[in-house]
């Protein structure tokens, strides 16, 4: 019922945001000869605020093109170079730059979330790693588009999918070890991943391993996001959250946390927030600053581009890192056996919290260097971007100027 309500709604809000759309067009005219007289001009920006608010999102492209290095400016070469059914491996090039025998910069996986957003969210974290390194990035599909007869899709699939690819990319350049950046919740798989390719002692480990604003240990600064996975039973989320793709998609019949409910949850946290932005947004087009409005379009574009999650993957989710803790408590499986943190001696760790982070709180990421006991010091780093919320770490001018900076150092200094 979950879905057939959002398709009625969505069905319901295309045809308003045209005719809103339509409306601010008309009035907007040049043609028009009231069009600047009156409350004409305000109306016509209300309109067209309500229009992108209410807008369809499908899947963006990432749409880098070009990538300045060096004072050098290159084109980028984007490929998919591994095809897997839940989500495939992206390749970021600078032409000219990374040639196949190349193999003096160094390869970085950036693990996207898988929490009702594309991959295309770290459009920013990718062009800005592309300045040093060659860039691969995880681009996890909609679960709604994935047919039934491929399975299914949960945390250990997750980490053998991110086993697959640091494989895959250490191959391209053997003796050239990857290095692995986590954003947010990819924390948990990617830190596990890597326990497990130490353990068995992998070229393919990375040499390095980023997490940033990751859910290692959620008893560290709890946050409304950890209160709501915490106060309710896991067979409520199964019950209340759980819809089944209708079949007019290509995963008919499969499971899912809805991307939509995703959204609806986020956006209900910072609600005032959210409102205060298209309000601004109101000004600036009243205003004529036209690039002000189009950077809250562009935003809330991406923000608004949702898919869906596999089930048994959000259920896991939330009960193995939010209910159960057990990462901190040494209790993780893959595939039935323990993960054993200690295990991880040959791969360094940055730990990178924003100090406003309102999803991830201080200190649930720096938690995975105190877990990493068998790991010297001296291969561990912790950072904390002052002033910087959640997207902050990893998105716009903090983590341009501030943060990547330091990812880089920290690249540089254990490749």
């Amino acid at each position: 019922m979950l879905y057939h309500a959002y398709e009625i709604q969505r069905s319901w809000m295309n045809s308003v945001s045209s005719i809103a759309s339509i409306s601010a067009s008309i009035m907007t005219n040049s043609a028009n000869p009231f069009g600047k007289m009156g409350v004409m001009p305000m109306a016509a920006n209300a309109l067209e605020v309500f229009a992108h608010a209410t807008a369809p999102y499908g899947k963006p492209a990432f749409g880098i093109t070009e990538i300045e290095s060096g004072g050098s400016l290159y084109p980028v070469i984007e490929a998919t170079v591994m095809n897997r059914p839940f989500g495939d491996l992206k390749r970021f090039r600078l032409d000219g730059v990374d040639d196949a025998d190349d193999t003096a910069r160094p390869k970085m996986l950036i693990v996207a979330p898988m929490s009702g957003h594309y991959a295309t969210l770290l459009r920013g974290t990718v062009e800005r790693m592309l300045v040093s390194h060659e860039v691969y990035i995880t681009d996890w599909a909609d679960a709604s588009t994935v047919p039934m007869q491929e399975g299914d899709f949960n945390l250990d699939t997750y980490i053998d999918y991110l086993i697959e690819f640091l494989e895959y990319i250490e191959g391209v350049a053997p003796g050239q070890r990857p290095h692995m950046l986590a954003v947010c919740q990819p924390s948990v798989p990617a830190f596990a991943a890597t326990a497990l390719l130490n353990q068995r002692k992998s070229s393919a480990a990375p040499a390095t391993l980023t997490m940033m604003g990751g859910p290692i240990d959620t008893r560290e600064s709890p946050t409304s996001v950890n209160d709501h996975a915490m106060k309710r039973p896991i067979a409520w989320f199964r019950q209340s959250v759980i819809a089944t793709v209708p079949k007019n998609y290509r995963g008919a019949g499969r499971k899912v946390y809805p991307g939509f409910m995703q959204l609806s949850a986020f956006m209900s946290m910072n609600l005032q927030s959210h409102m205060m932005s298209h309000y601004e947004m109101y000004k600036h087009l009243t205003a004529g600053d036209d690039a002000s409005a189009q950077a809250t379009k562009d935003f809330y574009d991406e923000y608004r581009a949702v898919c869906d999650m596999t089930a048994e993957f959000y259920l896991q989710t939330v009960e193995e890192v939010f209910q159960k803790h057990s990462i901190p408590r040494g209790t993780f499986e893959h595939k039935g056996e323990v993960v054993d943190l200690t295990q991880i001696t040959d791969t360094a760790l940055l730990a990178i919290e924003g100090e406003r982070d309102d999803i991830s709180g201080l200190g649930q990421t720096k938690a995975a260097l105190k877990l990493a006991s068998g790991l010297s010091e001296k291969k561990k780093r912790y950072y904390m971007a002052e002033g910087a919320g959640h997207y902050g770490i990893f998105n716009g001018s903090r983590w341009r100027d501030k943060v990547a900076p330091v990812v880089e150092e920290f690249v540089a200094a254990h490749s």
